[in-house]
């Protein structure tokens, strides 16, 4: 290589020659799309948080967010003065909109810890673009879902009698709660995913606060980025513990859910005693997780204008992700119809039946019109590329997912063993107000990190921007 065509390949851009390679699909293979070098990406994502005015779009679902969050709010309080008795529950069914929503956060929650993690260690450079979203996502979703079993304990402020903390009075929590394991698997799923989530901040935190002008914005990112100089030694020990993070979240992902699964599985209810709801609800919590993320990054992506930096290769392997979860998710259906009709137990037919065909019918069939038919566009690329589409699919398998945990809970509780208990659940006004309010929180959440924290990670984009130079210099 001569001076000439030396100079051509800096160290900050992308060779032209890597904008020429193409996919089968007419998209490009390169991770980025476009002339970008390091100051273009820092410009990109750094000016969103250190900028004064947000668009409009973001205004708008800000408000809308908050008002749902008031909701919440009000929701809560008046259960707290009330009691558990504004909601549906009744007897037999004492599990209501507060075990369905408490698993449905915890599946979509599960998605951040599979892009962040595995991927991570499987060496996926398409994460990215993602990872951040869905990490914060995973937070959010973990915060609205630990809300709701202590919400469901009708005394929420006594939670810490769950807690195995040494008092005076010899009071331990009875360890073959399913309760207690959802507290210790919540909690440990939390933590680690907070831990992961802010390492991988820092570098990003630390070039926003080079680039920040105010002071506020100076001290705020300056002392949430630890005193990182960007030094070798800083970037071998933040590898080396990230890494290690993400080696300890993977097996969450598998141990989290399952754990959540049990609280149904331990039970002798038919339609909950079976050993398939671990893996099961796995893959469900890994579907409903992709979709969630799609269901955010398409309207970011098109806010902020990222679409250099987040491109329809990262659609296309999300969507195919989504469509062989979806698949398993699926298969399991099948299966447990199948092992009702083959177990010969009279009373796990007698639920498959009535689950299909009895007062709740039309939402199990529903669940299947949104879980399993609408998926299965995903298996043609123009959908996997066209964003309206996998945005309105997306939407359909979270709605899905939502009544598939409400026909798991509601189902096999309100018609068990004997018909003298039988009864039916119809949710008050206070129920969805709690469902429609968590989504208030989340998005609430939500809209505050993109405001105020990198919602791509910097360090790594520029990685990719790096990456192809090597490639074209050696």
């Amino acid at each position: 290589m001569n001076g000439n065509e030396s100079k051509q390949v800096s160290a900050n851009s992308v060779s032209s020659v890597v904008k020429a390679k193409v996919s089968p699909l007419g998209y490009p293979t390169n991770l980025l799309v476009g002339e970008q070098t390091f100051e273009t990406v820092n410009q990109t994502i750094g000016s969103v948080v250190l900028q004064d005015r947000q668009p409009r779009p973001w205004w708008i679902g800000f408000t809308v967010a908050f008002a749902l969050l008031m909701v919440f709010f009000f929701a809560v309080a008046w259960l707290l003065i009330r009691g558990v008795g504004i909601w549906g529950v009744n007897i037999p069914v004492a599990w209501g909109f507060a075990i369905v929503n408490f698993v449905w956060w915890i599946g979509i929650a599960h998605a951040g810890t599979f892009i962040s993690a595995i991927l991570l260690l499987m060496f996926q450079h398409w994460r990215t673009a993602i990872n951040r979203f869905a990490e914060a996502m995973t937070l959010f979703a973990i915060a609205c879902a630990g809300l709701f079993p202590l919400l469901h304990l009708g005394r929420p402020w006594v939670f810490y009698w769950l807690l195995p903390y040494p008092d005076t009075m010899g009071m331990w929590p009875q360890f073959r709660s399913p309760l207690v394991w959802d507290v210790f698997a919540v909690g440990t799923y939390f933590t680690v995913s907070l831990l992961f989530w802010f390492l991988g901040l820092i570098p990003d935190l630390a070039t926003v606060r080079d680039r920040a002008r105010k002071n506020w914005q100076k001290i705020f990112y300056g002392v949430l980025a630890l005193g990182w100089r960007n030094s070798a030694a800083h970037w071998q020990r933040h590898q080396i513990a990230y890494l290690l993070l993400a080696g300890l979240a993977t097996p969450l992902v598998l141990s989290v859910h399952s754990v959540v699964s049990l609280d149904f599985a331990v039970a002798q209810v038919p339609g909950w005693h079976s050993t398939m709801f671990p893996p099961y609800f796995v893959a469900g919590a890994i579907y409903s997780g992709f979709a969630m993320v799609l269901t955010i990054v398409i309207p970011v992506r098109k806010i902020y204008r990222l679409e250099n930096l987040i491109t329809l290769r990262h659609f296309n392997n999300m969507a195919n992700v989504m469509l062989v979860t979806g698949l398993i998710v699926a298969y399991g259906y099948f299966i447990e119809a199948f092992m009702s009709w083959y177990s010969g137990d009279i009373f796990d037919q007698y639920m498959m039946t009535n689950r299909a065909f009895g007062p709740y019918g039309w939402i199990f069939w529903a669940l299947m019109f949104f879980n399993v038919l609408v998926p299965q566009a995903l298996w043609s690329a123009r959908i996997r590329r066209n964003l309206v589409a996998l945005f309105l699919v997306a939407l359909a398998i979270n709605l899905g997912m939502w009544i598939e945990r409400f026909v798991i809970v509601v189902t096999s509780l309100h018609r068990d063993f004997v018909p003298s208990s039988w009864g039916m659940f119809f949710p008050t006004v206070w129920d969805w107000a709690t469902l429609f309010g968590s989504i208030g929180l989340f998005l609430t959440l939500l809209f505050l990190f993109v405001r105020f924290l990198p919602m791509i990670a910097i360090s790594e984009s520029r990685e990719l921007v790096a990456e192809p130079q090597k490639a074209t210099t050696a």
